[in-house]
C-alpha cells in the first residue's frame, strides 16, 4: 500500500483526527510559530546574531 494511502487512512480514523487538531493548536500558539521561524532560518543560513560555528 502506498505511504500516502496509509497517510490518509491514518488521518481519517479517530486518533488521526486528534492528532491532526492537536498539530493545528500548536501552529497557532505565537510560541510555536517562533520556535519554527528560528529552527527554519538555521536552514536558510541565517544562524543567528553572533553565532558562529568553527
Amino acid at each position: 500500500m502506498p505511504v500516502m494511502n496509509k497517510i490518509r487512512r491514518y488521518l481519517q480514523s479517530p486518533s488521526g483526527q486528534r492528532t491532526r487538531m492537536k498539530a493545528q493548536r500548536m501552529a497557532r500558539d505565537p510560541r510555536t510559530q517562533a520556535k519554527a521561524r528560528r529552527l527554519l532560518s538555521r536552514f536558510r543560513g541565517g544562524g543567528g546574531a553572533g553565532r558562529r560555528r568553527y
